[in-house]
Parts: C-alpha cells; sequence; structure tokens
C-alpha cells in the first residue's frame, strides 16, 4: 500500500511490523504467502546494466570467427589466451566444498602480506586440440611474461602439434597483459615469437566487455577452478598439479609449467622502437587485429 517494493526485513520482522503499525496479526508463513503471491521472492543483484557496447562490437565477432575459421581449415593453429584471477599461495579459503569428515582450517582473513606469494596462471588454450597449457607465474602479469608463456607452449608443444606451421592465431581479451594498448605486448611478441621462432602472429583481440566471450575462459579455466575449489592453494607446486589434473569427459586436457623469473613492471617502448617492428594493422579495425611477422635475417633456426 506505500510506494516501498523491496525490503531487507525477513518475513518475521514484517508480520512484526503489520500488527505495530496496522493491528494486523498474521505469522511469518503467511507473510511469505502472500508475498509469494503477489510476486515477490529474494533476489540478489544482477549484473545487466553496461557501459554501452562498442559499435564495432558484431564486426569484431565476425572477423574473428572468419580468421578462427580459416585458420584451422588450413591446419594451423589457433589459440585463446588469457591470465587466470591471482591466486594467494598459503592456508587460504578457497571457494568450494570437499567431501571430507572435518572442515580442512584455513586462515580467518586473506591477507597477501601472510600469503608465501601470488600465483599469476597464464594460460594457453589451442582450440583445435582441446589442449591447453598454464604457465604459473609468481612475479608480476606483464606483456613479457605473457608472451614468454606462449613461447612457452609453442616449443614445448605447438611446434610438435604443428610441424609445417609458419602463422600463429592469437585470440585474446582488449585489456590486461597482452591487451591492445600495451605497447610491450607487441614489441615481445616481434622479439620473442616472430624473431627468435619465425612465426607470424596474427591477433585478434575481443572487443572490450566481452571477455566471457574468450574460448579459455569458459572452456578451461572453468574446469581449473572447479577442480581445486574447496583445497587450500599452499604451493606454487599445488597449484601446478591441480592444474595438471585437469580432465573433462569432452577430452581437455592441460599442462602446467612454473616461471620462477622476475618480471619488470612498467616498460616503456619508445615511438622509434614501434616504427622497428614489423607490424601490419588490418584494414578493418587495425585497433584490434595486425599481424608481425618475422624481421629479415632475425629467424633462429634453433630457438632456446
Amino acid at each position: 500500500m506505500s510506494n516501498k517494493r523491496w525490503t531487507h526485513e525477513t518475513a518475521r520482522k514484517v508480520a512484526e511490523c503489520l500488527a505495530e503499525r496496522a493491528g494486523i496479526r498474521v505469522s511469518a508463513t503467511v507473510v511469505r504467502r502472500l508475498l509469494g503471491d503477489m510476486g515477490y521472492s529474494l533476489k540478489s543483484n544482477r549484473k545487466c546494466l553496461t557501459a554501452g557496447n562498442s559499435p564495432d562490437r558484431d564486426t569484431q565477432f565476425a572477423i574473428i570467427k572468419r580468421q578462427q575459421q580459416e585458420f584451422m581449415d588450413a591446419g594451423d593453429p589457433v589459440i585463446s589466451v588469457d591470465t587466470k584471477k591471482k591466486e594467494l599461495i598459503g592456508m587460504f579459503k578457497n571457494p568450494g566444498r570437499t567431501w571430507r569428515l572435518i572442515a580442512k582450517a584455513v586462515r580467518d582473513h586473506d591477507f597477501r602480506s601472510e600469503a608465501l606469494g601470488i600465483a599469476a596462471p597464464y594460460g594457453i588454450f589451442d582450440i583445435a586440440r582441446v589442449f591447453g597449457v598454464v604457465v604459473v607465474g609468481q612475479s608480476a602479469d606483464t606483456p613479457q611474461f605473457a608472451v614468454n608463456s606462449i613461447a612457452h607452449w609453442w616449443l614445448m608443444h605447438g611446434q610438435n602439434d604443428y610441424p609445417t606451421s609458419k602463422r600463429l592465431l592469437v585470440l585474446a581479451d582488449s585489456g590486461g597483459s597482452n591487451g591492445a594498448r600495451p605497447r610491450a605486448w607487441k614489441w615481445f611478441l616481434q622479439e620473442k615469437l616472430a624473431d627468435e621462432i619465425g612465426l607470424t602472429i596474427t591477433v585478434a583481440h575481443y572487443p572490450t566487455g566481452t571477455s566471457k566471450w574468450n574460448p579459455i575462459e569458459h572452456r578451461m579455466f572453468s574446469e581449473i577452478s572447479k577442480n581445486w575449489a574447496g583445497e587450500p592453494l599452499v604451493s606454487f607446486d599445488t597449484v601446478v598439479n591441480f592444474v595438471r589434473n585437469t580432465r573433462t569427459t569432452t577430452g581437455l586436457r592441460v599442462e602446467a609449467y612454473r616461471d620462477r623469473r622476475v618480471y619488470e613492471k612498467g616498460i616503456r617502448i619508445t615511438n622509434p622502437e614501434m616504427r622497428q617492428l614489423a607490424l601490419s594493422p588490418a584494414d578493418t579495425l587495425g585497433r584490434w587485429n595486425y599481424s608481425i611477422s618475422p624481421r629479415p635475417g632475425s629467424f633462429c633456426s634453433a630457438p632456446h
């Protein structure tokens, strides 16, 4: 009867208010039934409001789909890449439940200062082979770390799975260490993958706010989270082992490695250095789509 259309009060509290303010005496059960009859139910917030979709969103999705199909038809690798949520290492609560007689005791607060370290799991998901690699870093999540992780996947798996391929399609988010804007991302792609390994790298970025469509998110990262749900990540080796044991009935296999190197943050690439890159933006939406080719005389046939 008022303008109020929501409340935090429990059904018992609503019943007490009715008795105090209107002299209407009903039980909490009746309140719940009446609210249900009027269409009310307990609801949480729903994430549905956006800052606005890019007008080029549909065009970019069409480009990604076309490029992915073209590479796969030619037998060339297509990988989806991203950094999974960073994880505190130590006896900290991990969301989820496990079957056990007694609940495992963990720290009552998740203070980063009490962690043994922070794991930065960078993932590479081979879409055609339904195979993933996660490089567990213990330093900063930087463009150099991201590119080194992709190079590690290629040297350990990619070059054996695709022995005749000279090109690679990378599907990435538009932000983060492998985003469309960081110059260092393109710089290290040039040096580590194009020049040192000899691959032509084609990159297609998902528009801002559409990272959930990146295949690695729902086809690999979600399965890893299920695998270690409810178990504290007490060491970096624990993280690696949980990732390696991730399997699904649809054929997903995942391998994991540790990267103990320390990566420098804030590496700046100057304008003259950017002009040295063999970078070719695409004719359509070049900010999200580009290729980086090996520079003449740079390819080392025996990378290490």
